[in-house]
């Protein structure tokens, strides 16, 4: 495994797991599939109790992550509860593997498949245990059917690994192989782009946060020049500019002054807004933003963060934002909080999810949220998109997007 593997933040990793009835043998069959004996491997079934992360380098898509999961086929209070965690691991997936022993296709599998095709997540099926079992002909029959894509494989004899990982990189998802562009498209080479970066107490010393680094790199990338700046440099490096930037890109928690500050002639956005286009729907999440002109009173939001952190004193999520919807809106309005890979199933208690960046997210976990809200009828919008709202700019900073 090359230091990139392990390096690449795992939202910008394709997530590829391997799930299927208890001793189907995916722990043998990632050991197999890396070459390297990074699961737990036993005749006992269900010896894999909890999701195992392995990052991999699988050329020539690149980094990915691996995930060895619990047998979905598994029973009693801790089963059930194995089997939920195994179900979030696939709810933030690219891919699936899924792996069947001398069992074959049973109805285990093919509730699984019904799964995995309403979440539309690309899958391949191994056939495991060649060297002991060869899938029956009805199976065969029932892939070829459903135009269902599969390969018969032994992890223990190494057979037919080189064609599973092929099989995989077959069904990557277009973001994968060609990634939406963060800003690359809203200028050209040569050309000056402002980022306007505040430091304040949630800044991480020492450094960017990630979005702010990947906006700066794809700039570079792109051959042209990045000009980085403080809220309350922004004027004077404007005024000390020979030529007018085709953009600036502002952290949306100054965008209220940023905007004042910038020529209506001059293209503006900010970092969340790129991230909503980027990792989800944008218009979905304008739509969103536009809703909280519709809240009442009593109104329950739900503010959704990918990434768990000691809140600080004027905390984005559960400070800055909480008063910002209320002052705009004059309304009493509840806000609940969740963290991490955890996303409610009481959604339609909310009026309105307002969701991180999703930076720590990958796209395709991301749009499983939002077309979530969308079932369910409940308004999303992210945290840049919201707070542009309430900061009466939404309209302005949505313009270059002919939104």
């Amino acid at each position: 495994m090359s230091d990139n593997a392990s390096s690449t933040p795992r939202a910008l990793r394709c997530i590829i797991s391997f799930i299927g009835r208890r001793n189907a043998g995916k722990s043998s069959l990632i050991n197999a599939f890396t070459g390297q004996d990074v699961a737990i491997v036993s005749d006992h079934p269900g010896t894999t109790t909890d999701a195992v992360s392995k990052p991999y380098e699988l050329l020539p898509l690149g980094p990915v992550t691996l995930y060895d999961t619990a047998g979905l086929d598994d029973d009693g209070t801790l089963g059930e509860l194995r089997i939920k965690a195994t179900l979030k691991v696939l709810a933030r997936s690219d891919i699936a593997v899924l792996v069947c022993g001398e069992a074959g296709l049973g109805q285990v599998e093919k509730e699984i498949i019904t799964r995995l095709q309403d979440m539309k997540i690309p899958f391949v099926i191994a056939f495991n245990k060649q060297d002991k079992h060869e899938p029956s002909a009805d199976d065969i029959a029932f892939c070829k059917d459903n135009k269902l894509l599969y390969v018969i494989v032994s992890s223990t004899q190494k057979q037919n690994i080189d064609a599973l990982k092929s099989a995989v990189i077959s069904i990557v998802p277009p973001d994968f192989k060609d990634a939406p562009l963060l800003a690359g498209d809203l200028f050209s080479a040569g050309e000056t782009v402002f980022m306007v970066v505040p430091l304040d107490l949630s800044a991480p010393k020492g450094r960017l946060i990630l979005p702010q680094v990947q906006v700066l790199r794809e700039i570079l990338d792109s051959n042209a020049t990045a000009v980085v700046v403080k809220e309350n440099d922004l004027s004077s490096a404007l005024n000390n500019q020979h030529h007018q930037p085709s953009l600036i890109i502002s952290d949306s928690q100054v965008i209220k002054k940023v905007s004042s500050i910038v020529p209506t002639n001059i293209n503006l956005t900010t970092f969340s807004i790129l991230f909503a286009r980027n990792k989800g729907d944008l218009p979905i999440m304008v739509d969103g933003a536009r809703k909280i002109d519709a809240l009442k009173d009593g109104d329950k939001i739900l503010i959704a963060e990918a990434c768990s952190h000691h809140a600080m004193s004027d905390d984005i999520g559960k400070v800055k934002i909480p008063n910002w919807i209320k002052q705009y809106t004059g309304k009493n309005i509840n806000f609940d909080f969740c963290h991490g890979a955890d996303f409610p199933d009481n959604l339609e208690e909310y009026a309105l999810v307002i969701h991180c960046g999703a930076c720590m997210l990958n796209r395709a976990e991301m749009l499983r949220r939002l077309h979530e809200c969308v079932r369910r009828g409940v308004a999303i919008t992210n945290y840049g998109v919201a707070i542009s709202k309430t900061q009466g700019v939404l309209d302005r900073v949505v313009k270059v997007f002919n939104l």
